[in-house]
């Protein structure tokens, strides 16, 4: 990807993260994961859902996103990575759920990841079998 592109990019998700983190606070989830998806603009080309173009998309995005937010001094658990990239996807007319999942034993956990036509883009790390919440 040509250096101009990551940077656009890049500018992209700080930009979708500040606004979700922003709206973290005074919005519910399913209000915060409606926004985030109609805030995202006209989608800039529809792509096949499940198509291998659409996979490779959204598999990349994902891959942005987790290593932008990484590198900023940023609160970036995956609740707020889950949204920003779901408003990524949503702007380029990749379909996608947030889920999120969690579990009591030995401790509570909670945790959100992005799945698009059934497959994870974002990690789920032990929480496949315990899933809570699919927007």
């Amino acid at each position: 990807m040509p250096l101009l592109s990551k940077v656009v990019l890049g500018s992209e998700i700080v930009l979708a993260y500040l606004a979700t983190r922003i709206r973290m606070g005074h919005e519910d989830l399913p209000e915060l994961v409606s926004i985030s998806r109609s805030t995202a603009g006209a989608p800039q080309a529809r792509l096949q859902p499940g198509s291998p173009e659409a996979c490779m998309v959204a598999a990349r995005l994902a891959n942005a996103v987790n290593r932008t937010l990484e590198f900023l001094p940023t609160d970036a658990r995956c609740l707020a990575q889950a949204l920003v990239l779901s408003r990524l996807l949503s702007a380029r007319g990749i379909s996608s759920k947030l889920v999120i999942g969690a579990h009591s034993k030995p401790l509570f956990a909670a945790h959100a990841w992005i799945e698009h036509e059934g497959q994870p883009i974002l990690p789920q790390h032990e929480f496949r079998e315990s899933r809570l919440v699919e927007l």
